[in-house]
Protein backbone atom coordinates (compact mmCIF):
# COMPACT_ATOMS: atom_id res chain seq x y z
CA UNK A 1 0.00 0.00 0.00
CA UNK A 2 1.35 3.36 -1.22
CA UNK A 3 0.66 6.12 1.83
CA UNK A 4 -0.03 9.46 0.63
CA UNK A 5 -0.32 8.37 -2.93
CA UNK A 6 -4.16 8.09 -2.91
CA UNK A 7 -4.48 11.03 -5.93
CA UNK A 8 -5.16 9.79 -9.70
CA UNK A 9 -3.62 13.18 -10.63
CA UNK A 10 0.40 13.08 -12.45
CA UNK A 11 0.22 16.48 -10.98
CA UNK A 12 -2.41 17.76 -7.58
CA UNK A 13 -1.14 21.06 -8.40
CA UNK A 14 -2.99 20.93 -11.84
CA UNK A 15 -6.48 20.72 -10.59
CA UNK A 16 -6.98 22.27 -7.15
CA UNK A 17 -8.01 25.46 -8.29
CA UNK A 18 -11.28 23.22 -9.62
CA UNK A 19 -11.75 21.43 -6.66
CA UNK A 20 -15.00 21.66 -4.48
CA UNK A 21 -15.06 24.86 -2.52
CA UNK A 22 -12.37 26.43 -3.86
CA UNK A 23 -13.50 29.55 -5.19
CA UNK A 24 -15.76 30.36 -2.03
CA UNK A 25 -13.16 29.91 -0.09
CA UNK A 26 -11.16 31.97 -1.70
CA UNK A 27 -13.80 34.92 -2.00
CA UNK A 28 -14.21 34.74 2.06
CA UNK A 29 -10.61 34.59 2.74
CA UNK A 30 -10.81 38.00 0.58
CA UNK A 31 -13.84 39.24 2.89
CA UNK A 32 -12.09 38.14 5.98
CA UNK A 33 -9.24 39.67 5.53
CA UNK A 34 -10.90 42.65 4.58
CA UNK A 35 -12.44 42.70 7.82
CA UNK A 36 -9.50 42.39 10.03
CA UNK A 37 -8.45 45.39 8.34
CA UNK A 38 -11.34 47.28 9.10
CA UNK A 39 -11.09 46.27 12.83
CA UNK A 40 -7.65 48.15 13.07
CA UNK A 41 -8.50 51.35 14.85
CA UNK A 42 -7.72 54.73 13.29
CA UNK A 43 -7.75 53.48 9.87
CA UNK A 44 -9.38 54.88 6.95
CA UNK A 45 -11.82 53.04 4.69
CA UNK A 46 -9.59 54.34 1.49
CA UNK A 47 -6.69 52.91 3.23
CA UNK A 48 -8.45 49.64 3.84
CA UNK A 49 -9.29 49.04 0.68
CA UNK A 50 -5.82 49.83 -0.71
CA UNK A 51 -3.97 47.41 1.90
CA UNK A 52 -6.97 44.47 0.87
CA UNK A 53 -5.85 45.19 -2.77
CA UNK A 54 -2.32 45.13 -2.09
CA UNK A 55 -2.20 42.63 0.35
CA UNK A 56 -4.13 40.14 -1.99
CA UNK A 57 -2.10 40.89 -4.86
CA UNK A 58 1.06 40.60 -3.44
CA UNK A 59 0.41 37.08 -2.02
CA UNK A 60 -1.69 36.41 -5.53
CA UNK A 61 1.53 37.50 -7.32
CA UNK A 62 3.91 35.14 -4.97
CA UNK A 63 1.65 32.16 -4.84
CA UNK A 64 0.99 31.69 -8.72
CA UNK A 65 4.37 33.56 -10.76
CA UNK A 66 7.32 33.20 -8.45
CA UNK A 67 6.83 29.93 -6.43
CA UNK A 68 7.90 26.95 -8.94
CA UNK A 69 7.58 22.84 -8.09
CA UNK A 70 4.96 21.37 -6.27
CA UNK A 71 4.25 20.56 -2.57
CA UNK A 72 3.75 17.38 -4.19
CA UNK A 73 5.97 14.16 -4.59
CA UNK A 74 4.56 13.96 -8.45
CA UNK A 75 5.88 11.18 -11.00
CA UNK A 76 6.37 13.32 -13.73
CA UNK A 77 9.94 12.97 -13.47
CA UNK A 78 10.56 16.88 -12.44
CA UNK A 79 8.64 18.47 -15.13
CA UNK A 80 6.66 20.46 -12.87
CA UNK A 81 9.89 21.65 -10.88
CA UNK A 82 10.42 24.45 -13.31
CA UNK A 83 6.63 25.35 -13.53
CA UNK A 84 5.13 28.50 -11.57
CA UNK A 85 1.51 27.56 -10.29
CA UNK A 86 -0.25 29.57 -12.44
CA UNK A 87 1.62 27.68 -15.83
CA UNK A 88 1.09 24.38 -13.76
CA UNK A 89 -3.29 25.07 -13.32
CA UNK A 90 -5.37 22.88 -15.86
CA UNK A 91 -2.56 21.50 -17.46
CA UNK A 92 -1.23 24.52 -19.11
CA UNK A 93 -4.46 25.26 -21.12
CA UNK A 94 -4.99 28.81 -21.32
CA UNK A 95 -9.15 30.59 -20.90
CA UNK A 96 -10.39 27.57 -18.39
CA UNK A 97 -12.61 28.73 -16.13
CA UNK A 98 -10.44 29.01 -12.95
CA UNK A 99 -8.08 31.18 -15.09
CA UNK A 100 -10.59 33.45 -15.61
CA UNK A 101 -11.90 33.36 -12.08
CA UNK A 102 -8.21 34.27 -11.18
CA UNK A 103 -7.87 36.82 -13.43
CA UNK A 104 -11.42 38.61 -12.88
CA UNK A 105 -11.03 38.29 -9.09
CA UNK A 106 -8.24 41.73 -8.85
CA UNK A 107 -10.05 43.02 -11.38
CA UNK A 108 -13.37 43.30 -9.64
CA UNK A 109 -11.65 44.08 -6.04
CA UNK A 110 -9.86 46.88 -8.18
CA UNK A 111 -13.08 48.54 -8.87
CA UNK A 112 -14.32 48.19 -5.72
CA UNK A 113 -11.37 49.57 -4.29
CA UNK A 114 -11.40 52.53 -6.64
CA UNK A 115 -14.67 53.20 -5.88
CA UNK A 116 -14.53 53.19 -2.09
CA UNK A 117 -11.07 55.34 -2.15
CA UNK A 118 -13.65 57.62 -4.40
CA UNK A 119 -10.41 57.75 -7.15
CA UNK A 120 -8.20 59.42 -4.82
CA UNK A 121 -5.23 60.25 -7.23
CA UNK A 122 -2.33 58.58 -4.76
CA UNK A 123 -4.71 55.30 -4.13
CA UNK A 124 -5.99 55.46 -8.09
CA UNK A 125 -1.95 54.91 -8.96
CA UNK A 126 -0.72 52.36 -6.38
CA UNK A 127 -4.44 49.76 -7.16
CA UNK A 128 -3.34 49.82 -10.76
CA UNK A 129 0.35 49.54 -10.29
CA UNK A 130 -0.35 46.54 -7.96
CA UNK A 131 -3.17 45.44 -10.24
CA UNK A 132 -0.65 45.76 -13.40
CA UNK A 133 1.73 43.69 -11.04
CA UNK A 134 -0.83 40.68 -10.91
CA UNK A 135 -2.58 40.43 -14.57
CA UNK A 136 0.58 41.01 -16.71
CA UNK A 137 2.17 37.78 -16.07
CA UNK A 138 -1.24 35.62 -16.51
CA UNK A 139 -0.76 36.81 -20.14
CA UNK A 140 -0.73 34.10 -22.06
CA UNK A 141 2.24 35.34 -24.39
CA UNK A 142 4.35 35.03 -21.03
CA UNK A 143 3.74 31.73 -20.40
CA UNK A 144 6.94 30.33 -19.57
CA UNK A 145 9.03 33.57 -20.54
CA UNK A 146 11.17 34.46 -17.17
CA UNK A 147 12.61 37.95 -15.73
CA UNK A 148 15.67 38.59 -17.40
CA UNK A 149 15.72 37.04 -20.64
CA UNK A 150 16.08 33.81 -19.17
CA UNK A 151 13.39 31.17 -21.10
CA UNK A 152 13.33 27.55 -19.37
CA UNK A 153 12.57 26.20 -23.02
Amino acid sequence: MNVGTAHSEVNPNTRVMNSRGMWLSYTLSIGLLHLILLSIPFVSVPVVWTLTNMIHNLCMYLLLHTVKGTPFQTPDQGKARLLTHWEQMDYGVQFTASRKFLTVTPIVLYLLTSFYTKYDRVHFVVNTVSLLTVLIPKLPQLHGVRIFGINKY
